[in-house]
């Protein structure tokens, strides 16, 4: 098997993550995390989510995060907003942000549950924010590309189809995500092959850990030729709208993994789990990572310095 030398890992931790933490985290909170963040070497970052905050509360301060961080002219950082409908991407646009990720589900009665909206409904609004923003990215999240919680498994079909109108519509990337953490290495696998040879744009994984597989699901798409992962601090996240949905893959288990297999990330591990360290003492929520409870032996951080 011939791995990469490189792979790019997406944090999401600021967005996914953040989003399922009932109780407002204080922006300052977030800027120190996101900062820390970047230091670690992280290049790309969801940094939140331009929705309504009636709907989600912890996004309530979009705009101050995301002018804060833009200001401070961090560099080389690749600011990602997701957003869920034309407004959501305008308010991006306007606060400066020139990458966004659209979702679009799979699954009819996901979709209707995420956004409010039929599959039809949101691509046509993919089209009008593309067409309406000339020097906007724009990145599509297929959500429930492996099952969804209440249709059960996705039809192949139905996440070939969404592709096809991505490709069409001029995306700059799709990302294939298990939304629900169902999925299993073949699955990835046998999807992730038949995507590669259909996109015309490039694709990322993202993969939840509901059930233990994260990091092997991960393994499976690298395999196939997945160079891009989308990946959260502390294994932090999981979908409001999706019952059962625990949190994503954490971004310090992938960073190792890949690490210890000679695969560069660019990210400093050990500056990494300071961030980490943060999260755990000034956020209320649960990480379920490894590495963010694992010690580091010796040998290990020769192999580390070996690589820089």
């Amino acid at each position: 098997m011939q791995y990469p030398k490189h792979v790019e890992i997406i944090e999401v931790g600021p967005r996914d993550g953040f989003q399922n933490v009932k109780e407002f985290i204080p922006t300052q909170i977030k800027l120190d995390i996101i900062n820390d963040l970047i230091e670690s070497g992280i290049k790309e970052m969801q940094l939140t989510s331009f929705v309504n905050p009636k709907v989600l509360p912890q996004m309530a301060d979009a705009s101050e995060v995301t002018r804060t961080i833009l200001k401070s002219g961090k560099k080389p950082l690749r600011p990602i907003a997701l957003v869920p409908n034309f407004k959501g991407a305008r308010d991006a646009y306007e606060n400066g942000i020139r990458t966004v990720s659209f979702v679009i589900s799979a699954s009819e009665k996901h979709n209707m549950a995420n956004v409010n909206c039929s599959k039809e409904e949101s691509v046509d609004t993919l089209r009008n924010i593309i067409s309406s923003f000339y020097d906007l990215d724009v990145r599509l999240d297929i959500a429930t590309a492996f099952a969804c919680p209440f249709e059960g498994m996705t039809p192949e079909d139905s996440v070939h189809d969404l592709v096809k109108i991505a490709n069409d519509a001029g995306v700059k990337e799709i990302v294939i995500c298990d939304t629900i953490g169902i999925a299993n290495p073949k699955h990835v696998a046998t999807l992730c092959e038949k995507l590669l040879t259909s996109s015309t744009a490039p694709l990322a994984l993202h993969i939840h850990d509901t059930r233990g597989l994260g990091l092997v699901n991960m393994l499976a798409g690298l395999q196939t030729g997945i160079r891009r992962f989308e990946t959260a601090i502390g294994g932090l996240g999981g979908c409001p709208f999706a019952p059962g949905a625990a949190g994503n893959t954490a971004t310090e288990d992938a960073i190792n993994m890949f690490e210890s297999m000679g695969i560069a990330t660019g990210i400093d591990l050990e500056k990494y789990l300071k961030a980490v360290e943060v999260v755990k003492q000034r956020i209320k929520c649960d990480l379920t990572s490894r590495m963010c409870y694992a010690r580091t032996y010796e040998h290990e951080k020769i192999k580390l310095d070996v690589r820089k």
